[in-house]
Formats: C-alpha cells, sequence, structure tokens
C-alpha cells in the first residue's frame, strides 16, 4: 500500500513549439490520466511566434479545460529550448503558489496511456532513492523507442561511431543505447519525452541548465541528481505513444544543426572536464574514420548527415576555447497566465 501521508501533488508540464493542434491532442490525453491524480497541467509555449499560443488558450476556453483550476496556459517571451522551457513550469509550481512533490515532463508529441502517470508518480513514492523515472515509449506504430542509455563516454563514442560487432562486443558495458528492460530498473538516464521528477531533485540540483538548447539536456541532467545520490530508474508499465522529432525535424536534418555541437560539448565538458571532451572528440573522429574505410571496402550505408565530421571538427576547434558558462534555473521573471487570447 502506497504512503499517502504526505504530498503526492503532480504538476505536468508540457512545452508546445509551434504544433497546437498535437499539443491540444497531447493535453486531452494527460487531462484524462490526471482526472483522479492531484494535482494540475501547465501548457507551456515556448516562444513559438506563429499564434500557437492564442489557439491553444482560445481551443482551451473552448473547451472548457479553464475552468477545472487545473490547467494554465502560459506564454514565454522566448524560446531557450527544452530545458529553459520546463524551468519555467518548475518555477511556477501549482496554481497556489506551492511546489508540487512531483514534476511531470510530457513531450507535446507524447500521448499518455492508460495510468501511464500515476505508475510513474506510484513508483517514485515506493522506491525512495529513485528521484526520476521514465516510461516505455513507443512509436504511433507501435515500434519501442530506445529510453534506457549509460552515460556517453569515450569508450562509447568511439563504439557508437565506428559501429563494428567485435568492438560492441569488446566495449559492451560503454555502449550508451541499452536493451530495454523488461522490468523495472536502475539506468544512467532516460529521455525526457515522459519523464517524472521528485520535486527534492529540483531543489538539489537546480533543474535545468539553460546552456543546453536541444539535446543532452536530461543526460546531464540525469548525471547531476547521480551525483547527488539520486537514482535514475525506467519502468516499462507507464506507457506513452510518441511521434518523435515534431518540433525539431530531427529526421529530416540534411546537416546537423549547430545546438546539437553545442550540447554534446558542453555535456562532456560540464561533466567531465575539457580534456576529456577533446579526448571524447577525438574518439568519435578515430571511430567515424574507421567506418568509413569499412564503407568503402564493404558497402556500408552513410549513417551520418553530410560533412558532420567536418563540420564537427569545426565547431569544436572554436568552441573548446571559449569561456564555459552554465546556467541554472535563471531568476527572469516567469510568465503569467492570459486571461483572453491576444
Amino acid at each position: 500500500m502506497l504512503d499517502t501521508t504526505h504530498d503526492i501533488r503532480i504538476l505536468t508540464i508540457i512545452l508546445n513549439y509551434k504544433t497546437p493542434q498535437m499539443t491540444l491532442d497531447c493535453v486531452a490525453a494527460a487531462l484524462v490520466e490526471m482526472a483522479e491524480l492531484p494535482g494540475e497541467i501547465v501548457i507551456i509555449d515556448n516562444g513559438s511566434g506563429d499564434g500557437s499560443y492564442d489557439t491553444i488558450l482560445a481551443a482551451a476556453k473552448d473547451r472548457g479545460w479553464l475552468n477545472t483550476g487545473r490547467l494554465r496556459v502560459i506564454a514565454s517571451d522566448r524560446n531557450g529550448g527544452f530545458g529553459a522551457g520546463m524551468n519555467i513550469g518548475f518555477r511556477l509550481g501549482l496554481s497556489d503558489g506551492s511546489a508540487p512533490a512531483f514534476y511531470y515532463l510530457l513531450n507535446s508529441d507524447a500521448f499518455v496511456q492508460p495510468g501511464a502517470i500515476r505508475s510513474l508518480r506510484d513508483y517514485l513514492i515506493a522506491t525512495p532513492r529513485a528521484g526520476l523515472v521514465g516510461s516505455y515509449v513507443r512509436g504511433m506504430d507501435g515500434e519501442p523507442h530506445c529510453t534506457a542509455f549509460r552515460f556517453p563516454s569515450i569508450a562509447g563514442e568511439f563504439e557508437g561511431a565506428v559501429q563494428t560487432g567485435i568492438i560492441t562486443r569488446l566495449l559492451r558495458n560503454s555502449v550508451v543505447p541499452m536493451a530495454l528492460p523488461k522490468e523495472p530498473a536502475q539506468l544512467d538516464w532516460t529521455a525526457g519525452a515522459s519523464l517524472m521528477i521528485r520535486r527534492e531533485v529540483i531543489e538539489a540540483v537546480g533543474g535545468f541548465d539553460e546552456a543546453f538548447f536541444l539535446y543532452f539536456e536530461e543526460t546531464e541532467l540525469c548525471h547531476r541528481a547521480a551525483r547527488a545520490g539520486w537514482q535514475t530508474h525506467y519502468l516499462p508499465a507507464s506507457e506513452v505513444a510518441h511521434v518523435g522529432s515534431a518540433s525539431t525535424g530531427m529526421k529530416n536534418w540534411q546537416r546537423t544543426p549547430r545546438y546539437w555541437f553545442d550540447s554534446r560539448l558542453h555535456y562532456f565538458i560540464s561533466t567531465r572536464g575539457r580534456t576529456y571532451a577533446a579526448l571524447a572528440t577525438a574518439a568519435l573522429v578515430a571511430g567515424s574514420l574507421l567506418y568509413r574505410m569499412r564503407r568503402v571496402i564493404s558497402n556500408k550505408p552513410a549513417t551520418d548527415p553530410p560533412h558532420f565530421l567536418r563540420d564537427l571538427l569545426a565547431h569544436h576547434t572554436r568552441a573548446l576555447f571559449r569561456p564555459h558558462v552554465t546556467r541554472l534555473m535563471e531568476t527572469r521573471p516567469t510568465p503569467s497566465s492570459a486571461e483572453e487570447p491576444k
């Protein structure tokens, strides 16, 4: 039986960036799952600038969602990325000004299945050392998405780039993506598409590092939480259907964007230092060159976007010598909800 003597309220945070209709579908599913759970939902339009905020707010009013007192729609004046948007939700807290016991992070292109939110909360209540827990995430086609990972490392960068069976077997304990556990399990980090976090974790580590725009931000948060003594877990009983890359367009990248390189380098410098970051990049380059040699010999397919290595080296050669800055839970004013569409 669960301990119900302490606060078990949940704040579900959903970011929108230029996908208002998908966000509304996501919220509709989340509202059903939150109906019998104490807590609220906040939708944050992350500086879309395309009328998304007005569309979402008007639809929420038309559907009567705002009348429940359990849903707010917030407009951020800038798109600071995933972590910055989620930090707005952390700072907002519940509508009465208090902090919830749990923050539930849900992508706007993710649709919770029956019991998904409740099972994450119940798991954290029953597992005191777990500070974060993520869901089983599948595509809309039913195929599972990998959401169980080890922390990136020098060996892991080399293995991921060289893509050779014998090396993968030799470095099996460094392979970043893990086979999805069939049962609840502790791991290094999990995806932020459906992730529940204890309030105490956010209080201890300071929320997301806003120096990340996209990618690696949840990896670094889990790393910081681990250093503070909190475990990250994976719960296959919590299921979420996920479109994937709806806001970022990653599936259609013709060139790796600068923010991906920024995030990768910032992660390694933040967690391991500049020397380790340089060695991790060298390992990735070495593995990629070996794979290119294999492509010539055995007609292997290209797996990186065009000019990936050239862009990586050009970016890191410049960026490694810049001042390194982290931005945890910036204290800029938190947007307030509006009463009427603009």
